[in-house]
């Protein structure tokens, strides 16, 4: 009986990580390999982390919604620290997340914290774009797991935005 209580909330986890890359992979072609269908996630939420990084208000990157919680620019160095952590580990390195985020003092401005994250996003996506079509399964528990890990981090950016009375670029209908 305890086994099968445990095992619900592993299928629920497995079902919501994998649920996107599934569909992608029914409506892609059906020799589409394995690492494309993680690129292509891996790369859309990059984007659009990428796209809120450069169109929120230089002035507002401060913002925190409430004491105790990250600014809009913490939430950014956070995301782009991760995703070099994701290229040491895809390159076999050891990758340490103790400081788990860029520091303030070397990432102080929108500028310079947008060319970090792209940065970071293009060196991981290089490595994916160029690895095995079939990863390993560490791998790919390491692409899944961040590309979840930037996903959260949108959904939070999103409501900064929504916060400051400005509409996120995904949800302007262009």
């Amino acid at each position: 009986m305890r086994r099968s209580i445990l095992a619900v909330p592993l299928v629920v986890s497995a079902c919501v990580l994998l649920g996107p890359a599934v569909a992608h992979a029914q409506t892609a072609h059906p020799d589409t390999a394995a690492r494309d269908v993680l690129l292509a996630q891996w790369t859309e939420v990059g984007d659009k982390v990428v796209k809120l990084a450069e169109e929120f208000p230089e002035d507002k990157y401060e913002f925190r919604p409430v004491a105790g919680v990250r600014s809009f620019a913490d939430q950014l160095r956070h995301v782009a620290f991760w995703n070099g952590y994701v290229a040491k580990s895809a390159r076999g390195e050891k990758a340490d997340g103790k400081q788990n985020e860029l520091p303030k003092a070397d990432y102080p401005t929108k500028a310079a914290i947008v060319a970090a994250l792209k940065s970071s996003l293009a060196e991981a996506t290089a490595l994916l774009k160029n690895g095995p079509e079939t990863p390993t399964t560490k791998l790919t528990n390491l692409w899944v797991s961040f590309t979840e890990h930037a996903g959260e981090h949108y959904g939070q950016m999103v409501v900064y935005y929504r916060l400051n009375g400005i509409v996120p670029p995904a949800s302007r209908g262009q």
